[in-house]
């Protein structure tokens, strides 16, 4: 079933939640951010009204309100969105309150009933969620989608299929893999979004532009949803063995590569295993056939509990990456079964 939110608020608060569950506190001298923390949330208030005055105590409880509010709306639009922000009172407004992202304008007069100053953080809420053209959420056994579209009408048959898609795949690579991993999870399009998708936290941004032109590559969701699922936090290991291993998912658990025209690439001498994705995931596909089934499974755990080094590879089977790597040169067969739909 799919209904509208209407509190903003509790259905995305969801969005710092699960890098929580998933990654390590570590220790941090009080004050200081630790390397690669996103930068706190602030907001300057400033009340150029002569219809309203503004004690300590009024001002603490704005502050509350927008603490409240702001960040759960700045998570699901986007981790570039302002985090710092400006509150102003004045009486210049002709509507009662205007947000948008870093900027928030309230007229003084409005404010000024009690009634009006106690719905503050309600009308913050519905305001914000203005930005959006949709918000919509979808429960199915336990498990919580919130579709958000920013700026566009999102084709509604590709947004059913990257639905289906997320129950049909999440759950059983939570159940699998990290059953630790949030149950509830947004995606967001948005034309301004120049790549084809990426994970942040729980939330997933996908190209509207990308999923319009290929509407068929669901699969998508596949990798985008085992970042969340992988929840390796900062430093457990290189870039490329983590999409390395999301491409490997995606083919071993995808719904319908074959739809999507989605294949791993033919060996070349050129290649490496640092290439990442698909290069990397047929090297991964070859280790699995090859050398020791589920050991690209073992090295995901390693990496989700920070125990992985480059000696893991010799320890799970014997031998280090780059022999792994000269051995899979020499004799690179593997063979390939992909995901379909389509009716045979």
């Amino acid at each position: 079933m799919i209904k509208k939110f209407s509190n903003l608020a509790l259905a995305l608060m969801l969005c710092s939640a699960a890098m929580a569950q998933t990654t390590p506190t570590p220790t941090k001298p009080a004050g200081q951010r630790r390397r690669n923390e996103p930068r706190p949330y602030t907001v300057t208030i400033t009340n150029n009204s002569k219809k309203v005055k503004l004690d300590t105590v009024q001002t603490a409880q704005l502050t509350k309100a927008f603490m409240d509010v702001y960040p759960p709306f700045a998570g699901a639009d986007g981790y570039r969105t302002k985090r710092e922000v400006t509150l102003t009172v004045t009486d210049t407004l002709k509507s009662d309150l205007t947000a948008k992202a870093g900027e928030i304008v309230v007229s003084g007069k409005w404010l000024k009933k009690k009634k009006n100053f106690d719905a503050f953080e309600s009308t913050l809420n519905a305001e914000l969620k203005k930005n959006w053209v949709s918000v919509d959420t979808i429960k199915k056994e336990g498990y919580q989608l919130v579709f958000i579209d920013k700026n566009s009408k999102f084709d509604p048959v590709i947004q059913k299929n990257l639905i289906d898609t997320y129950f049909e795949i999440y759950p059983k690579l939570v159940s699998l893999f990290n059953d630790k991993s949030t149950h509830e999870v947004v995606f967001v399009t948005d034309t301004a979004y120049k790549g084809v998708a990426e994970t942040s936290g729980s939330r997933i941004l996908f190209s509207t532009k990308y999923m319009n032109s290929h509407p068929t590559d669901i699969d998508v969701v596949t990798h985008e949803v085992m970042h969340i699922v992988q929840g390796y936090g900062y430093g457990s290991g290189p870039v490329w063995l983590t999409e390395g291993i999301a491409d490997f998912i995606r083919y071993e658990y995808g719904v319908d590569n074959v739809g999507s025209k989605w294949y791993l690439p033919a060996f070349k001498p050129t290649q490496s295993y640092k290439d990442s994705y698909r290069v990397t995931a047929r090297f991964f596909e070859w280790i699995n056939q090859k050398v020791k089934p589920g050991m690209i499974v073992q090295i995901d755990k390693e990496l989700r509990n920070h125990t992985y080094t480059e000696a893991t590879w010799a320890t799970l089977c014997g031998k280090s990456l780059d022999d792994l790597w000269a051995d899979y040169a020499k004799d690179p067969t593997v063979e390939l079964k992909y995901s379909s739909k389509a009716k045979i």
